[in-house]
């Protein structure tokens, strides 16, 4: 008996599994449970789960209130957009000081350095726990997310979805669809060995979910 098949044999007996012979028995499929929530509940939902994380959702009756609301929440401030169609539809690049991030990457970096917000859309939301899915490309650069000290998303209600299980019915293997895929749950916040919590150290310290 080699030293590999002793070390084995020794784990499988302490394992109780000492007379056990061939491959082990393949796992179990995975099980994916969607429920049946109404889109008031995800709304819902969405807003608790990310109010309590300190971040702030607008409800918009529709476009236009969509553009009104980022333009009041922006007060004139600069902001950066990245390309996302759903921006260009509902008028944000038509707001003073805002700017389309475009999509050369050195420029792009120096808007997000130093301009006051970043405007994106997002790909999904998640209603469980109040999460953007974020999934790196040409239309969702994320810089544009993650570098100004405040981040705005406006994101349709039909890519409100219930929660992972959803998520990944809908994109089983995201890196077929891109290298990165992240998960935004409300402003960006961490503690040091003293658990002193401090906001917007690794990314914004403010968002601002508009559903649409």
């Amino acid at each position: 008996m080699s030293a590999r098949e002793e070390i084995l044999t020794r784990i499988r007996a302490s394992l109780g599994r000492a007379n056990a012979t061939g491959a082990p028995a393949g796992l179990p499929p995975a099980r994916i449970v969607i429920p049946d929530v109404p889109v008031e509940r995800r709304i819902e939902k969405f807003t608790a789960a990310l109010e309590k994380l300190n971040g702030k959702v607008h409800r918009a009756t529709s476009r236009d209130d969509a553009r009104e609301y980022v333009a009041r929440l922006l007060n004139g401030r600069t902001a950066v957009t990245s390309n996302a169609p759903f921006l260009a539809e509902c008028g944000v690049h038509s707001i003073p000081n805002v700017t389309a991030g475009g999509s050369d990457r050195l420029p792009l970096r120096d808007m997000c350095a130093t301009l006051d917000a970043g405007i994106t859309s997002a790909d999904y939301a998640l209603s469980d726990t109040g999460s953007l899915v974020m999934i790196s490309s040409n239309e969702e650069a994320r810089l544009v997310s993650l570098l100004p000290l405040l981040h705005i998303a406006v994101v349709p209600l039909d890519r409100l979805l219930t929660g992972l299980d959803e998520l990944y019915s809908i994109l089983p293997v995201p890196s077929d669809r891109s290298s990165s895929m992240v998960f935004i749950t409300g402003p960006s916040r961490t503690a040091d060995i003293e658990q002193i919590l401090v906001r917007g150290v690794h990314g914004p310290g403010e968002i601002h979910v508009v559903l649409v």
